[in-house]
Order: structure tokens, then sequence, then C-alpha cells
């Protein structure tokens, strides 16, 4: 893979304007006439369901800020138009729960015009969803699309290829098409694993002036879980979120001053979400680290540009565990946009030359981080250091480490050469007893946080329980857009017909997707039917 490859990502899209919030929104597009959906059902609920109470549950700006959901079988019906994610967790798993009772596998005939039909609606939706926002003076500028299937992903991409040409394209940041495998699928190799990996392989396809990100899952909850996860992710490119400062060292730069500074030009990452700013435990003591704090070096949201200025080298070897605190994180060279393509490809070969080195080396970084402002009531500044290590990828792990100011005194008594063996015998004997792991994988060890987090979110909706299918009005009928959103649930009404109203026995009865029916809507109707 060669180095443009590497930064296709970063110049995938078309750079949005400066929003209010730069996560995008989501649309779930759920191709359902696959053969294996009987299988996928289930397990795709769940990972879905699993994601969203995190998003819900997270403390600060929600990372998921909108997300509409629709199903293919064979035409496009939307279940969820665009909601708030946060405080609608019930209305999302009552679209959840619909999602459950779709049929089985058998009874719709395969074909990728649903998926495209689809991803127009959504378009669609999401720009008359914009205009309206935009008018209030809030703005959220673009819009993701995943479609998942069990089809063949290069026929579904021939298909969106076909159909998309004279689309408008300008809001859409990323058309992901996923196809889900079953096990019996995958290759020999891949069955060997017990656990899958934790980013699903992946592959570009440009069409359509953009790349269709094309990967493939494996058909269970921790592989759809992953791939859901991504969402949460920073997915702000605006600008650098962080600079790494390293000496010059005089290198090609005999002339040069000895203040001399290299700065490579890198993102933050998060490894781990913070348990401080979830729901947390029911005492609530609790609470998300201040932003501001000199302690605390935060990947989101991102605050401000931090700088950490390498000061030393360490011996891999020297440094003890018990100095380090707090989460890590993870840094990788940047993909902002505003920086040229020039740049971005030397900062990126740069930065993989200073993962190598450190690897060849066994070394790590000590790094201090320098202050973000320079207050002038500001007397004394106080500095925070971190430890920067290396790994085999193109990516360095950052955690923060102790300094004098912090540290306790600890008084360790040297460990005793021989014990008698009726105290080591039992000793042994337990430790003989425990399941040896070759290496630990936090996939293995479940702590009923879902379970929690869905608990206290959850808020009996203000709507009828989903009807079986054969009960349920059809909804297939080629709609028609407002731009009203309901007022009560602060979700976008798709402007077809609720189902509660029909103006005469010859009228069409055709269901909203919006789960209150709004004045301005009714209004709509009731001017364009005479």
């Amino acid at each position: 893979m060669n180095s443009r490859k590497l930064l296709s990502e970063s110049r995938r899209t078309f750079p949005a304007p400066k929003a209010h919030c730069q996560q995008p929104s989501r649309i779930l597009i759920v191709d359902v006439t696959s053969p294996s959906w009987a299988n996928t059902c289930s397990v795709l609920c769940e990972a879905l369901e699993n994601t969203l109470c995190l998003a819900c549950g997270l403390a600060g700006p929600c990372r998921v800020p909108l997300l509409s959901l629709y199903v293919v079988q064979p035409q496009q019906e939307c279940l969820l138009p665009f909601t708030q994610v946060k405080e609608n967790f019930a209305r999302i798993q009552a679209c959840i729960s619909e999602l459950r009772l779709l049929p089985a596998e058998g009874c719709f005939p395969q074909g990728g015009s649903g998926v495209v039909q689809a991803v127009q609606d959504g378009l669609q939706q999401f720009k008359q969803y914009s205009r309206h926002t935009a008018a209030g003076g809030s703005t959220n500028s673009s819009v993701e699309i995943t479609v998942l299937t069990s089809q063949s992903s290069k026929e579904m991409v021939k298909q969106l290829e076909k159909k998309l040409k004279d689309v408008d394209l300008v809001s859409l940041r990323r058309l992901q098409v996923i196809e889900v495998l079953k096990r019996d699928f995958l290759e020999p190799e891949d069955v060997e694993q017990c656990v899958p990996a934790e980013e699903p392989s992946s592959s570009d396809i440009a069409i359509l002036g953009m790349d269709i990100d094309v990967q493939t899952v494996e058909d269970n909850v921790i592989s759809l879980e992953m791939l859901f996860k991504t969402w949460l992710h920073d997915y702000g490119t605006e600008r650098e979120q962080l600079h790494l400062l390293l000496p010059s060292g005089g290198f090609s730069h005999a002339a040069a001053p000895k203040s001399t500074i290299m700065c490579l030009k890198c993102d933050l990452q998060e490894r781990l979400l913070d348990p401080a700013v979830l729901s947390g435990p029911a005492d609530g003591t609790v609470r998300a680290a201040d932003p501001s704090s000199p302690w605390h070096v935060a990947a989101w949201p991102a605050t401000g540009l931090h700088k950490l200025r390498v000061v030393k080298a360490l011996k891999s070897e020297g440094v003890c565990e018990s100095v380090l605190y707090g989460l890590p994180f993870i840094i990788k060279p940047t993909s902002c946009w505003q920086l040229d393509w020039d740049e971005l490809e030397t900062n990126q070969h740069s930065f993989h030359a200073l993962c190598h080195s450190l690897l060849q080396r066994k070394w790590m970084l000590l790094a201090r981080h320098e202050p973000q402002n320079t207050n002038p009531n500001w007397n004394i500044v106080v500095h925070s250091y971190y430890v920067i290590v290396p790994s085999d990828s193109a990516t360095l792990l950052v955690k923060a480490v102790a300094i004098r100011e912090l540290l306790l005194p600890s008084a360790f008594p040297a460990l005793l050469a021989e014990h008698p063996e009726r105290i080591r015998g039992p000793i042994e004997s337990a430790l003989n007893s425990l399941e040896v792991e070759v290496a630990y994988n936090p996939l293995h060890l479940k702590s009923n946080l879902y379970k929690y987090l869905k608990s206290s979110l959850y808020k009996p909706p203000h709507r009828q329980q989903a009807q079986p299918r054969e009960q349920r009005p059809e909804r297939h009928q080629p709609k028609q857009f407002c731009s009203s959103p309901s007022q009560s649930t602060g979700s976008f009404c798709s402007g077809t017909l609720c189902p509660e109203i029909q103006l005469s026995p010859t009228t069409p009865r055709i269901s909203c997707s919006c789960l209150h029916t709004s004045q301005a809507c009714l209004k709509f109707w009731f001017l364009r039917l005479g």
C-alpha cells in the first residue's frame, strides 16, 4: 500500500463548512432481503442497541447527533426519521424492536434498487432537515451513510455507481457498504480465529468523485458492535489536535540555531471510553475530569491544539508501571484537510520514521505539555508530563506520568528468597489451577454495563407498541416531504400523512414515520389535498 493510499481517508470528501457539531449525522440502511437475515437480525439489533446506549450515556456533546434508519425489503422503508439520539433512547429502542419483527429469510426477492432508493431518500430527508434547522441557527452540514447487506458488495457498488451519478452528494461525507459474512463463507484462516479483529477489513472504490468504503464484517455481536463504535470517534478534521515538538538534532540543518524544532502534526484518538463520563454508578460520585486542568489531555471533544515538547528519551525497561496514570490516548498522523497534500505526506513519513526508530532503539519519549493559552494573570504555569510509547503499528501511545509533587513515599520490602514448603505448596497449587491466557483480550470480559445503561436510560415512549407486520399499514407508497419537525420529539417528519388521518374514502392512506403529528405537517396536507 503506497503512501497516497494511506492518506486517502483524509482526502475522501469535500470539506464541510465550519459547523457547531462536527460529528456527522448517520443514516443506517439495512438490507433485509439477504438470505442470511434470520441469523443477522438478532446480532445486528443487539450490537446497534449496545452502541447507541453508550452514545446516549456519555456526557458532553452527543457523538451521534442524528440518526435515521431505513430497511430495504425490497422497497425502502424509513423506520426512524432523523432523530436526536440523546434523550431519545426509548424511541430508538422501539425502532430496534420493530426491526426485530421483520420477516425472516426467503420472504423478499433480492436486488439492489431498494438500497439505491433508500440512499436517495435519506439524502433528500437530510437536505430538508438541514435547511429547516439552519433557519433556527443549528447546523449539521454532513451525513454518513452505512449500508449493511449480505449480498455481494461489488454488485451493490455497481448499482450505486449506476443510479447515483446525477444525485447531489455535496452533503455526503462518506458512503460505506458493509458486507456481512456468515462464518461458513469466511476463509479457513479467518475461521480459526476465535475472536474477530477490532477493525473490519476494508477497501475503497472510487466512484462519483469520492470513495465508497467497502468493508466485510462477520455476523456476530462483537464484530458489528466494533463497526458501530467507530461512530463514537471524533470526526472533526478541520485542524490537527496535537503538535509533537522534537529538537531538530542538526541533521541537514548545520546552520540552524539550537532552538530549531521539528513539529509533527498529529491527531488524538481515544483507546478507551472514560468511565467517568458515562452515567456512572448509582451514587453519582464519579464525575468527568475538568478539561481546563493541566493534568488532562482530552481527545473528546477536541478543546484546542495540544503541544507536547519532547524533553528526553527513556529506556523502555526503565519506566515503572506504578508511575503511569490516567487513560491512554493514541497519537497518529493528522488527517486535517486544511494541510496541502505534500505537507500531509511529509508529515506522515516523518511520523512513521519516528515510530520505527523508537522501536529499534527500544526507547520511550518523555514530553512536557505546553499550556494552551498564555493568560497574563498567570504568574506560575503548571506543567504536566507524558510518556510516549511506540508500537509496531503506525501509532504512538501517550500516558500521563507522575512527577515529584504527586509522588507519595513508599517503602517496598525485599522479596524473601526462600519460603516454608507448607506455605509455598498451597500457593503453587492455587496458581496451577488457573487457566492461562497467552494475552489479555478485553473482548472476553463483560461487566453488565450495557444492561445498566439501558435500564437507566429507558423512559417509556408515548406511542403504541410495535404491531405485528401483518397488522401494520402499508408504508411503501411514494413519499413526499415537508420540512416540519416534530415539536415533541425533536425528530424530522418525513412529510407523509399520519395513519390516523384519512381525509376521504378515496384518499390514499399513507403512513408517517413521525410519531407525533405536527400542525405544520397537517396544514401542508390540507392545503395540498384541498
